[in-house]
């Protein structure tokens, strides 16, 4: 298994991934991960998710990690138990996304030196995930509270990486990172479930592309 450095940086110029924009692979099983997440690491993703409710997805996350471990940031999404972490960590991956804000589990995983993208919704969980060690917030569901409220919570929030994620599609991402975000996580509209792969290289490089559009 490739080994993993640790991560405990809050600065986007030195987090372990370049493009910010997080790739989940919902539903994603074993037998298909490889050829998507080649696909996704060739157009350039090297942030990459694997959501704790897919078939077996602590394999998905080993095979990944054996495959790209060196050069692209892979963990786990939906961690919302102890548990999840202790795979985690079994799988080698060094990413771990919440979709809500628990202190403990934040803090746990810090302590394993994990990259944690904590999930959000009010001003209050952010400040306390951040408390707690998150390296790196996450807006969810995005699409329900849109860029305003990220604009609203730039004006008190430390300067910490903040991502957008639920409903974000290469249409939208640029109203997100004008609003304050830094990158997104891309969902639904990068990867469904039965998918080809050509689809998901397309779907990334649309999203790609919006990014460099914006940044441009």
């Amino acid at each position: 298994m490739a080994a993993a450095h640790r991560c405990t940086t809050t600065d986007m110029t030195t987090l372990p991934f370049q493009l910010p924009l997080i790739a989940i692979l919902r539903g994603i099983t074993p037998a298909e991960v490889d050829a998507h997440v080649d696909a996704l690491v060739e157009e350039g993703f090297d942030a990459i998710e694997i959501p704790t409710n897919s078939p077996d997805w602590e394999q998905s996350v080993q095979r990944s990690v054996r495959r790209h471990g060196q050069h692209a940031c892979i963990g786990a999404g939906t961690v919302v138990q102890p548990a999840h972490i202790d795979a985690l960590l079994r799988s080698g991956g060094r990413l771990m996304v919440t979709p809500n804000t628990d202190p403990q589990l934040i803090q746990r995983a810090v302590a394993e030196g994990l990259l944690v993208a904590a999930g959000f919704a009010t001003a209050s969980e952010a400040f306390q995930a951040l408390r707690a060690g998150a390296q790196l917030l996450k807006l969810f569901p995005a699409s329900i509270h849109g860029p305003a409220l990220v604009r609203a919570l730039r004006s008190v929030l430390p300067p910490v990486p903040l991502f957008a994620v639920g409903g974000v599609s290469p249409t939208t991402l640029a109203s997100y990172l004008s609003a304050g975000c830094q990158g997104a996580g891309t969902g639904g509209d990068l990867y469904q479930p039965g998918q080809s792969v050509q689809t998901t290289r397309e779907h990334a490089r649309a999203f790609r592309q919006a990014y460099l559009d914006y940044s441009a």
